[in-house]
C-alpha cells in the first residue's frame, strides 16, 4: 500500500470537519502524532480556542504490563471542557485502545457535549468498538506493518511504514 502525500490528507480531513464545526467546537490532539495534526488543524480551521494536548500514558489499559513509555509529556486542556463539541484527533487508528485512554483522560476533565473521533489514517484491525467521525485515508494493513508520523529534517509531517518490533 502506498500512502497519498501527508499535506493533501491533512488539507482533506480540513475539508471533511470544517461543515460539522460549530461556535462551541474545540480541537484536542492525542500526543505525539495527533497533538502535531491538531495543531495544524486549529489554525486551518480557524479555531479560536488554542487546542488541547493530552498524553494518555497514565490512562492505557495496558500500562501495567508495559510501563511508563520513557518521554511522558503534560497534558493540556486550556478550555472548560463541560459541554463542549470536542473533535478529539490522533494520527492512525488501529485497536482503538489509545481512543479509548483519551477519552477516560477528557472525561477527568469535565462532561463534553460531544466528541468526534478525527484521524488521518484508519488501518483497521479495531479490537475496540471505535469508528472515526472525520478520517482522510482508510486502508488494511498487515498485523506486522506499522504506520508512524514523523516529522521529516525540513520539519514537515510524513507517514512512514515500519516493521513491527
Amino acid at each position: 500500500m502506498e500512502m497519498p502525500d501527508t499535506n493533501l490528507l491533512l488539507k482533506n480531513l480540513a475539508e471533511e470537519i470544517r461543515p460539522a464545526m460549530n461556535g462551541n467546537t474545540c480541537i484536542v490532539g492525542i500526543h505525539t502524532g495527533g497533538a502535531w495534526l491538531a495543531e495544524k488543524l486549529h489554525g486551518m480551521l480557524g479555531l479560536k480556542t488554542p487546542p488541547g494536548l493530552l498524553d494518555i500514558s497514565f490512562y492505557r489499559d495496558d500500562f501495567g504490563r508495559i510501563g511508563l513509555h520513557p518521554e511522558v509529556k503534560r497534558s493540556e486542556i486550556p478550555f472548560d471542557v463541560d459541554d463542549t463539541d470536542i473533535i478529539l484527533v490522533d494520527d492512525v487508528l488501529h485497536t482503538g485502545r489509545t481512543v479509548r485512554a483519551a477519552i477516560n483522560e477528557l472525561f477527568d476533565y469535565g462532561r463534553p457535549a460531544r466528541i468526534r473521533l478525527a484521524v488521518l489514517v484508519d488501518r483497521g484491525g479495531r479490537e475496540l468498538p471505535i469508528e472515526p467521525t472525520f478520517c482522510a485515508f482508510r486502508g488494511v494493513l498487515d498485523e506486522e506493518k506499522m504506520i508512524d508520523l514523523v516529522r521529516n529534517d525540513s520539519g514537515l509531517l510524513e507517514l512512514k511504514f515500519r516493521s513491527r518490533e
